[in-house]
C-alpha cells in the first residue's frame, strides 16, 4: 500500500487538487486492483484558529460515481480541515480498461481501499503511525452505506460520520428486501457478474443537468454515465447484505449526521419535481434506517434537495451546508 511518502501528482480537477494511486494487496478476475486518493489541503497560514484545525475528512462517493465536487472540498478546507476523497476500486480515477465498473462481491472488500487511504493520510494503525488527527468520514449514497458499516467494524477509528443521502435501505423497503434477497443471493452464487435489467433511466442525471451541478466533459461521461453502470447479481447481493446489517442495528461509535431531502419522487417517468426531490432513494425509509446506526444520530431534512444534497439548487445547497456547519461546531470543531 502507498504510504505518506508516496508521490502525489496533479489531479484532473486542477489546482489545488492532487491525486495518489493506491495499489491494493488484492487482485480480481480483471487484473490487479487499485484505488485513488484525491486531496485538497487548507492554507496553513489561515488555519491556526480555524474551527476544524486538526481534522481530516475522508469522502467516499456513491454508485456509478467519482469525486468531482470542488465546492464540497472547499467547505472543509476553508474551515481548516484537510479534505481527502477516495475513488474506490473500479470507479472513476481507479477504473481501468477491461474492468467491470463498480463491481464488488462484498462491501467488506473495500476495507483494503479505506485502509490504504487512511495510511496515506497518516491514519495508519501501525506502531510507527503518526499522532492521529481527528477523522471525519463523509459518505454519499452507497459510499454512506460502506462507511457506516466500516465504522461499525472499526470502533474508535472515526470521530464523526457525516452521511449524504446514504443508501441504508432498499427502495422496495424492508419487506421487499426480505422477499427479494433469497432470489438475488441464488443468482449471485450461480452467476455473480451476470446481466440484470437496467433500472436507471437517466432521470437523476437529467435533474442535475437542469440544475447545472454536473461537469459537462468527457471525464464525467466516462466515469459517471448518464444511466449509470450496469449492475450485477453479486453486487446487488453485497449491497442488500449491507442493508440487512443496518436493519439489525449497528453502532458507528461516534456522533453521526444524516442529510436527506424532505421528499422522494418515484423515477418511472420524467417529472420536474426531480430537480427538488430525491429521485433515487425513498428518503422516509432512509430516515428510519438512520436511527439504527448509532446512539447519537442527527437527521437533517433539507427542503428542495436532490439525492446528492450538495448538488442541489443554490437555496437547498446553502441550507445543507449551514446545517452541517452548525453540527460540526457542536460535535467536531476544536472549540465546540
Amino acid at each position: 500500500m502507498a504510504g505518506p511518502s508516496a508521490a502525489w501528482s496533479p489531479d484532473v480537477l486542477g489546482k489545488p487538487f492532487e491525486q495518489l494511486t493506491l495499489p491494493l494487496d488484492a487482485s480480481g478476475v480483471d487484473g490487479e486492483l487499485l484505488a485513488t486518493l484525491v486531496r485538497c489541503l487548507p492554507n496553513s497560514l489561515t488555519t491556526l484558529f480555524a474551527p476544524l484545525r486538526g481534522v481530516d475528512v475522508l469522502y467516499v462517493h456513491g454508485w456509478s460515481d467519482y469525486f468531482f465536487q470542488r465546492e464540497l472540498a472547499h467547505f472543509w478546507t476553508t474551515r481548516g480541515g484537510r479534505f481527502y476523497a477516495l475513488d474506490l476500486r473500479r470507479y472513476g480515477r481507479s477504473l481501468r480498461d477491461g474492468e467491470a465498473p463498480g463491481y464488488i462481491d462484498s462491501l467488506e472488500d473495500y476495507d483494503l481501499d479505506i485502509a490504504a487511504a487512511l495510511e496515506a493520510m497518516g491514519h495508519g494503525t501501525g506502531a510507527d503511525a503518526a499522532p492521529r488527527r481527528r477523522l471525519v468520514l463523509l459518505g454519499h449514497s452507497t459510499g454512506g452505506l460502506t462507511l457506516t458499516l466500516w465504522a461499525a467494524r472499526h470502533p474508535g477509528r472515526a470521530d464523526a460520520v457525516v452521511l449524504n443521502s446514504p443508501w441504508l435501505e432498499l427502495q422496495l423497503g424492508a419487506l421487499g428486501r426480505q422477499a427479494l434477497a433469497p432470489l438475488v443471493d441464488i443468482r449471485a452464487r450461480l452467476d455473480p457478474r451476470g446481466a440484470q435489467p437496467a433500472v436507471d433511466l437517466g432521470f437523476y442525471t437529467r435533474a442535475q443537468q437542469e440544475i447545472g451541478s454536473l461537469p459537462a466533459d468527457e471525464v464525467r461521461a466516462r466515469w459517471r454515465p448518464d444511466r449509470g453502470f450496469p449492475t450485477a447479481p453479486g453486487w446487488l447481493s453485497a449491497v442488500m447484505d449491507g442493508h440487512r446489517r443496518i436493519a439489525a442495528g449497528v453502532d458507528v461509535g461516534c456522533p453521526a449526521m444524516v442529510l436527506l431531502s424532505t421528499h422522494s419522487t418515484v423515477p418511472l417517468s420524467w417529472r420536474e419535481s426531480m430537480t427538488s426531490t430525491d429521485s433515487v432513494l425513498v428518503v422516509d425509509d432512509i430516515a428510519r434506517a438512520a436511527t439504527r446506526i448509532g446512539g447519537i444520530v442527527t437527521i437533517a431534512r433539507i427542503e428542495g434537495a436532490i439525492h446528492d444534497v450538495f448538488l442541489s439548487r443554490p437555496g437547498p445547497r446553502a441550507a445543507a451546508y449551514q446545517a452541517l456547519d452548525r453540527w460540526l461546531r457542536g460535535y467536531v470543531a476544536a472549540d465546540g
